[in-house]
């Protein structure tokens, strides 16, 4: 064990990535929190129109890691890639500062603003997510993998303390509200600075720490440039280059604008959805073409694969939280918590909340299963993790189901979805950074985290998606109400809207028809939901019945 290891049996290098991580998601999840408020309240998009956004930012800040994997492994090395992602995304904040600072004078300037700031975050996320979680993994000798599912749930908490302190702060300084309940469109600046300085603080601490605590297990310095990497690096027997044919790299082109195509015209994707969609398969197919692999390398490499299509549905689930559970908890539900009466963009708080509280009792869980021998194998795990995620909406689809359009939802509910939503994320999100940490070949270690990232991007690309189809919630028939429309007799086709009851529709931001999904119509709050149900549980079921051949193609890993 190297001398940086500490009483834990965990390298003092673990630590520093915690809070490296910890605040990158300070400043993630706070700005996650009021981004979809902002575009609706101060930019005056529609609340679809914003889920949609939503949805496609969070896909491509999980699409171009597969970019700064690739940067990583072959040019820059972790750390660069890490301090270099760090302040793209403390400079994007600052963006978005400036856009909430001048959208009263020049909407238009300030929409570019915007604009100009998820680009931005998006290639900063891209270079900062995938190294870092590499980096984890490579901390520990190769007779201590084992410790990985209990080390990344460690580092996980890291993740969600960091949520919890951004969901806290940046709703508290940008999502205010008087007395009379009206919101300071003005102050969601100051939620976006608070962003940005977390940001910068996260960078300094990695850039004053890396030398000293990061490090291999020999005490070598850790994710320095591909070039200095050293045969002690590898397993023995692997190849430490990977090996692309020519042909190979021109049927991934090909492949990439063909599906491109097959998800945008045949499927009707939007542009960045169906780019998220096709780089997936595309360099899916690309990694496995590779001529260096071995058959155990390749039946791991399937795996990830095939548990990353399964985590799809758990993430387009989960991400509802800042876009359509943002809008049900601003809209249709009663915020008193013993007193105080929450700001909407804070109510996903309890999510990081509960992280920080369970993650070491099932860090502490799974190294008393693997004690007894009786630990599940990783996508067992998961799947638990997907059919948890199925209850947490059952139980608040049946909570909606007799609201109307006056009832409140009451908070408790909402916080009983976060925390079961909280158990199925631990038994499904560490457990998956561990996987790819585990069966991953060195030489495609930060590439093969940034597939495994890529099937975040598609979840929360679906995540738009099926956030977009939210019906209307109360709040929506009564300002249609004040403005003398009977909203309820128009989504029933009761009565023929007039082009001038549309156009006042549409100037407030009110759907005229009830959404569809899949050919169905979606009336209410309980369908909303239960299609949630549906889709995580049927993804539960069959992940758990194919956990027996998974375990073989694992060959030993658990």
């Amino acid at each position: 064990m190297s001398e940086t290891a500490v009483k834990t049996g965990h390298p003092k290098g673990l630590w520093v990535l915690f809070g490296t991580e910890m605040w990158e998601r300070f400043n993630f999840y706070g700005m996650r929190a009021i981004l979809t408020l902002f575009l609706v309240n101060s930019l005056m998009m529609k609340e679809e129109e914003a889920s949609l956004i939503y949805g496609g930012f969070l896909g491509l800040c999980y699409l171009t890691p597969m970019l700064g994997g690739f940067i990583s492994d072959r040019f820059f090395g972790n750390r660069n890639c890490i301090m270099l992602g760090g302040l793209m995304m403390a400079i994007g904040q600052l963006l978005l500062f400036f856009s909430a600072s001048v959208f009263g004078d020049n909407i238009g300037l300030a929409t570019t603003l915007m604009w100009s700031a998820l680009g931005i975050i998006i290639f900063g996320n891209g270079f900062f997510k995938p190294n870092i979680s590499s980096m984890v993994g490579s901390l520990y000798p190769k007779q201590e993998k084992s410790k990985l599912d209990t080390a990344f749930t460690i580092f996980y908490m890291g993740i969600n303390l960091g949520a919890f302190l951004g969901q806290l702060i940046c709703p508290i300084v940008g999502d205010v509200k008087n007395e009379a309940g009206i919101r300071d469109i003005h102050a969601f600046k100051w939620g976006f600075l608070a962003a940005s300085t977390a940001m910068l603080i996260g960078t300094a601490v990695f850039y004053m720490l890396k030398n000293k605590y990061v490090v291999t297990p020999e005490g070598r310095p850790l994710g320095g440039l591909p070039k200095h990497n050293v045969s002690e690096d590898y397993e023995e027997g692997e190849s430490q280059k990977a090996v692309f044919s020519q042909k190979a790299l021109i049927g991934a082109v090909v492949a990439f604008f063909a599906l491109g195509l097959v998800f945008h015209y045949g499927f009707g994707q939007n542009f960045i959805y169906s780019l998220i969609y096709s780089s997936g398969l595309t360099l899916a197919g690309l990694i496995v073409s590779d001529s260096s692999l071995t058959k155990v390398e390749r039946d791991r490499i399937f795996v990830i694969y095939i548990v990353a299509f399964f985590i799809i549905f758990f993430w387009a689930a989960f991400e509802q939280a800042g876009s359509s559970l943002t809008f049900i908890a601003d809209n249709q539900c009663d915020r008193n918590f013993f007193g105080y009466n929450m700001p909407p963009s804070m109510v996903q708080i309890f999510n990081g909340l509960f992280v920080v509280a369970f993650a070491v009792p099932f860090s502490m869980l799974w190294d008393y299963l693997r004690s007894k021998d009786r630990e599940p194998i990783s996508p067992a795990k998961q799947a638990v993790g997907l059919g948890l995620i199925a209850l947490s909406y059952f139980i608040i689809a049946y909570n909606v189901k007799d609201l109307g359009n006056s009832g409140l939802l009451a908070i408790k509910w909402l916080i009983l979805l976060y925390l079961i939503q909280t158990c199925a994320e631990l038994c499904l999100s560490p457990i998956g950074l561990s996987l790819v940490g585990k069966l991953s070949p060195k030489r495609f270690s930060s590439l093969l985290y940034g597939v495994f990232f890529l099937s975040n991007a598609s979840g929360y690309a679906l995540a738009g998606t099926l956030g977009s189809i939210l019906p209307a919630t109360g709040d929506k028939f009564v300002k249609a109400k004040e403005l003398g429309i009977d909203l309820q007799s128009i989504l029933d086709k009761k009565v023929t809207p007039t082009a001038e009851q549309l156009k006042v529709l549409a100037d407030n931001q009110i759907s005229d028809h009830y959404p569809v999904f899949a050919g169905f119509e979606i009336h209410n709050l309980f369908e909303f939901f239960m299609v949630f149900v549906i889709l995580t549980g049927l993804a539960a079921v069959i992940l758990m019945a194919l956990t027996p051949k998974l375990k073989k193609m694992m060959h030993g890993v658990r």
